[in-house]
């Protein structure tokens, strides 16, 4: 077996019993067809069979790439595209049961003219990104309708909600939020309310479908908020400078996601900032060119989205390597 120490830095990480934890733990949480894992946080179709060998076996998807990705290694029972598209052409030749989030007449005319049969009505729920007002739900769906589609149900995404570090308030905007999406879901129909995140996986219980992603390797962001998930997601870094007060180490911007800020690192180093291919930090402890760091991110889906691969480990034992193979659009 290779070990870590062997291969080149950065790295992306994946430690395979925090991995274990968290899927076994979701499962009893959210059992069978209750969860749809949402993709776009691995971007890795590897990891989205260990989900479903966990039982959740529909899934969420954010690009037409994971859509086509995920049905091209036979996971494709059910995918939802959460996400609105205006050209769905490439989703005709999909081998897979796709159903698209509309939230607009071109939306739905796209669907329609790429041959979908079924949607989602995306409703906006309190973040200001997709969806139609709860009032404009019915409207679209008959619309739908009226072009052959088959509405399956409502979806909604309380993002503005699911990292916020009160449970109290999560909870209290989180109804809140779900008072819209059934608004919308009495006018539209159909047997679906999609919603939910990490952050709100088992506050939700207004949905039928949690669209959940992070829980499966988690981050510094979703870590605050105390949930039965591990950390699981480390970015191998190599120490390439000390001097006498700080140390830097070749994992920068381009190898992390930082909209959610600065990550950690473990064993206590206190992070001072990061550019481009570089970490500059104050160690905890002495430190020389070439010792290695784990990196913790602040937001797991950024991150791996910007490597090629990821490597599943036990300690410093690399057990498998898995492309990154939904990344792009």
């Amino acid at each position: 077996m290779t070990n870590i120490h062997d291969i080149q830095t950065p790295a992306l990480l994946a430690d395979a019993d925090a991995l274990e934890h968290n899927l076994k733990t979701m499962a009893a949480a959210v059992p069978g067809p209750r969860l749809r894992p949402h993709v776009k946080a691995h971007k890795c179709t590897a990891l989205a069979k260990m989900q479903a060998r966990a039982g959740h076996k529909s899934f969420t998807c954010a690009t037409i790439r994971e859509i086509e990705g995920m049905a091209a290694a036979g996971l494709g029972d059910d995918l939802l595209l959460a996400n609105e598209v205006l050209d769905a052409r490439r989703l005709a030749a999909v081998k897979a049961r796709v159903t698209v989030a509309v939230d607009s007449a071109p939306t739905i005319l796209a669907a329609a003219q790429a041959g979908i049969r079924e949607v989602l009505i995306d409703v906006n729920v309190g973040l200001p990104r997709c969806g139609c007002p709860p009032g404009d739900a019915g409207r679209l769906a008959d619309l739908a309708r009226g072009k052959g589609l088959k509405v399956r149900g409502v979806m909604g995404y309380e993002g503005h909600v699911v990292g916020l570090d009160d449970r109290t308030t999560r909870e209290k905007l989180t109804a809140d939020a779900m008072g819209l999406l059934l608004q919308g879901h009495q006018a539209a129909g159909g047997d679906i309310i999609s919603a939910g995140g990490t952050g709100t996986y088992d506050i939700n219980v207004w949905a039928n479908e949690i669209q959940a992603g992070s829980y499966v390797l988690m981050d510094t962001t979703y870590a605050k908020l105390g949930l039965p998930f591990r950390q699981g997601l480390t970015v191998l870094a190599t120490v390439i400078s000390v001097s006498s007060s700080y140390a830097v180490g070749d994992c920068g911007l381009k190898a992390l996601g930082m909209d959610h800020g600065n990550p950690s690192i473990d064993g206590g180093h206190q992070v001072l900032f990061v550019s481009d291919e570089h970490i500059t930090f104050v160690p905890s402890s002495p430190m020389k060119p070439g010792d290695r760091i784990r990196v913790m991110p602040a937001h797991i889906d950024p991150t791996i989205a910007y490597h090629e691969r990821m490597h599943l480990v036990r300690g410093e034992e690399i057990l498998e390597t898995w492309p990154i193979d939904l990344r792009g659009w």
